[in-house]
């Protein structure tokens, strides 16, 4: 049985339960699931990858799954493709038809990214279409939403007694009240009891102009299971370690885990990551021959950065955005200069492949240091990045925090080795390397401080110094070990399992 938006119990056509994935961003689908699937393309984050791995994973295993996306058609290719003849009304009916369903408004059509204006109005919009049409269609028996732009969907289901599960891909959240929420047509009236509002609510009435919802405490107050996307960063949040978290979203948290209904699922880095295909590179490799393969992508990052072309040099690779924030810059930059110099001896480099607001502070220090061709400061660049991963010896993440992280993923399966602050994600996926190199696959410092950054690279160059056949051993069981750990099936394997727990049955085959 199916639960309808009406709320009466619908036969449903198979046994197998029927699950529908909400999503904003999404990156591939598997060609069965319509004759758009592989146009639909939208990322901003892990979120893309995460949803499409594991829409993709159920849809193999036979399950009736579902997903639904807004329609941005520019994104999409659905403009020039379909939507000013009449194969667009054919396109559209076949989605319908299918598994595929897109939410439609004009604010999503012309978009050429995810989040940039009017975010809240995306939002709205995109779930009173699900709300009020994908929902009563589909009827699904479990809904998995995705971040605070789907935060109304959970007390929708909880009104209806569908089984909801919410992902929490970063802590991002606003705030609307009922009347914005119903000027934009949807009837928060129906499900008002299940939202989390600013403070509590004496009645609807009372409330709907005058009590803001918080959208992603919402969507964890009224879900059946809320995950993190890794374990650490859950509890982190709990025990009030990050002072960024509001406190809504810290005490609904904290009530889902001492209520056993919250758990971590990691991420996993996109199926194009590995050396062995990626057309990227100067010279595809394989654990096998990594340090033939990482040598020659060293050559070629040296020249296409402008750093000196010195096969010996020891390389740091800095491939996230320059977020002062989050990503921890400006503990690279007190210590840059002082740490290229300390290692002049092996010519050590550092190659930042990445845009940011921090970036005109370590164009500055090049200036003024005289650094150029040991330091190169460039725009972030896919291919240029992925040779970053391929022909670096290290890769630096001093975040300050960490939701789950996905370079020091992605590094490891290049044979890189990440030089990393144990924070979040980071603490489950990055060990430190033990001293005779057995087990590890990076440099995890403890305390967030220069000095704590300078310890990792140490550590790092220590490990540089060492012969060629005990690194190439070493890397070459680390990029085994990544590539059997951060996958794609590994993480729709923890969500599936999570599916069959809160409906007690198997959800394909």
């Amino acid at each position: 049985m199916a639960a309808a938006a009406n709320g009466e119990a619908v036969e449903s056509d198979s046994k197998k339960p029927t699950i529908l994935v909400v999503t904003p961003e999404i990156t591939y689908l598997p060609e069965g699931m319509g004759n758009m699937a592989q146009r639909m393309h939208a990322k901003a984050g892990g979120m893309a990858d995460v949803s499409a791995s594991l829409v993709s994973a159920l849809y193999d295993q036979g399950a009736d799954v579902h997903v639904a996306l807004p329609n941005y058609r520019r994104m999409f290719n659905m403009d020039v493709q379909a939507h000013h003849d009449r194969e667009y009304s054919r396109v559209r009916e076949n989605l319908g038809k299918e598994r595929i369903h897109l939410a439609e408004d004009r604010v999503f059509y012309h978009r050429d990214q995810i989040y940039a204006d009017e975010n809240l109005r995306v939002s709205l919009a995109f779930q009173r279409e699900v709300i009020n049409h994908i929902i009563p269609q589909v009827r699904p028996d479990l809904i998995h939403c995705n971040d605070w732009m789907t935060g109304l969907i959970p007390a929708v289901a909880k009104r209806f007694d569908i089984p909801s599960l919410i992902t929490l891909h970063n802590i991002h959240t606003e705030k609307v009240t009922m009347a914005e929420i119903e000027d934009r047509g949807i009837d928060a009236a129906e499900f008002w009891e299940h939202l989390f509002f600013e403070r509590p609510p004496y009645s609807y009435e009372e409330s709907r102009i005058h009590n803001p919802t918080d959208l992603l405490a919402s969507g964890i107050f009224a879900s059946d299971h809320v995950n993190t996307v890794s374990e650490t960063f859950l509890y982190e949040v709990v025990e009030g370690r990050h002072d960024f978290v509001p406190d809504s979203i810290k005490n609904e948290l904290a009530n889902k885990h001492y209520a056993g209904c919250a758990s971590g699922i990691l991420n996993a880095p996109d199926v194009s990551y590995d050396p062995l295909t990626d057309d990227s590179l100067a010279f595809k490799y394989s654990a096998e021959n990594v340090m033939e393969g990482k040598a020659a992508n060293k050559r070629r990052l040296q020249e296409a950065t402008g750093l000196n072309v010195n096969p010996n040099a020891p390389v740091l690779f800095w491939p996230s955005r320059l977020d002062p924030m989050q990503k921890g810059c400006q503990l690279f930059a007190d210590i840059l200069y002082q740490t290229v110099a300390d290692y002049s001896d092996v010519d050590l480099q550092v190659a930042i492949i990445a845009n940011g607001t921090f970036k005109t502070h370590f164009e500055n220090i090049v200036k003024m240091h005289g650094l150029a061709g040991r330091v190169a400061v460039v725009d972030f660049d896919e291919d240029l990045s992925r040779l970053g991963y391929a022909g670096a010896d290290f890769m630096i993440m001093p975040s300050r925090f960490e939701p789950c992280g996905l370079p020091q993923m992605v590094s490891p399966k290049y044979g890189t080795l990440s030089v990393a602050h144990d924070t979040g994600g980071i603490h489950d996926t990055v060990e430190h390397l033990h001293q005779d190199c057995s087990q590890g696959n990076g440099f995890r410092f403890q305390h967030y401080s220069p000095e704590g950054l300078r310890w990792g690279i140490n550590e790092a160059i220590g490990f540089f110094k060492r012969s060629y056949e005990e690194k190439q051993h070493v890397l070459a069981r680390i990029m085994r070990e990544s590539a059997t750990r951060f996958n794609h099936t590994t993480t729709a394997a923890a969500y599936i399992n999570r599916y069959e727990t809160m409906l007690g049955c198997k959800v394909g085959g």
